[in-house]
């Protein structure tokens, strides 16, 4: 009877395989596209930031949002980042509503998640806190359910978008992937840039250089957002 059952196991392989390849397509066609249902009125938005001029870039794209209609805005970077970056968006987000501290409560949400490799951390060491760091991505997503994310350049976006992936994949939410890449990159993408175009895990990507789009058919040019 066990070896029935485990040749029965063995034989359902292909077909989940099968099915999760299907699955797979159907998300990667699918991306990009409008949603087939009304959006609700109001958005949760993940918002990753990296540091220094990362994070000046995607608080110019912020401040161009629709409040009202991107809300509640969740704040994420790196645990090891400077501070800096969270202070900026809290400073931000503190000016948009004066004196009222519930309502920026309601309407912003900061935290951090652990990265998957510091600078000059050996490859090995790096295996151990790069799935620390999936881990952590992984039950942050599931933890907010963002219907979308805001990204530009730290390498901490890169789980959080597999994680939102992976759930698109299993059926269990939807979040439109947004990726900017820094007006810094002029010739060629940055690295995390780079494994998201090739991976297809973005919704929509976009560069701020012509000569960018035309390496990368698939990036959309955005113009100059600094």
């Amino acid at each position: 009877m066990g070896l029935d059952a485990f040749a029965v196991a063995c034989s359902s392989i292909p077909l989940l395989v099968s099915l999760l390849a299907v699955r797979v397509a159907y998300v990667l066609c699918r991306s990009g596209l409008p949603p087939s249902k009304p959006r609700a009125a109001a958005l949760r938005c993940l918002i990753v930031l990296g540091s220094g001029g990362d994070t000046a870039e995607m608080m110019n794209i912020i401040a161009e949002l629709q409040k009202d209609r991107f809300t509640p805005r969740y704040y994420v970077a790196a645990l090891t980042a400077d501070n800096m970056s969270l202070q900026k968006a809290q400073v931000y987000e503190t000016s948009l509503i004066q004196g009222d501290r519930k309502k920026i409560i309601e309407s912003a949400r900061f935290m951090q998640i652990y990265r998957s490799r510091e600078v000059g951390q050996s490859y090995i060491t790096s295996i151990t806190t790069t799935l620390l760091a999936v881990l952590h991505a992984m039950w942050l997503i599931i933890r907010i359910r963002p219907q979308v994310i805001f990204c530009n350049g730290p390498g901490t976006c890169i789980p959080l978008c597999a994680s939102a992936f992976l759930l698109k994949v299993l059926g269990l939410g939807w979040s439109s992937i947004f990726y900017v890449e820094s007006i810094a990159r002029v010739k060629k993408l940055s690295l995390s840039g780079l494994l998201l175009y090739k991976l297809r895990l973005v919704d929509q990507f976009f560069v701020q250089w012509p000569q960018l789009q035309q390496k990368y058919p698939r990036a959309q040019y955005a113009g100059r957002l600094m």
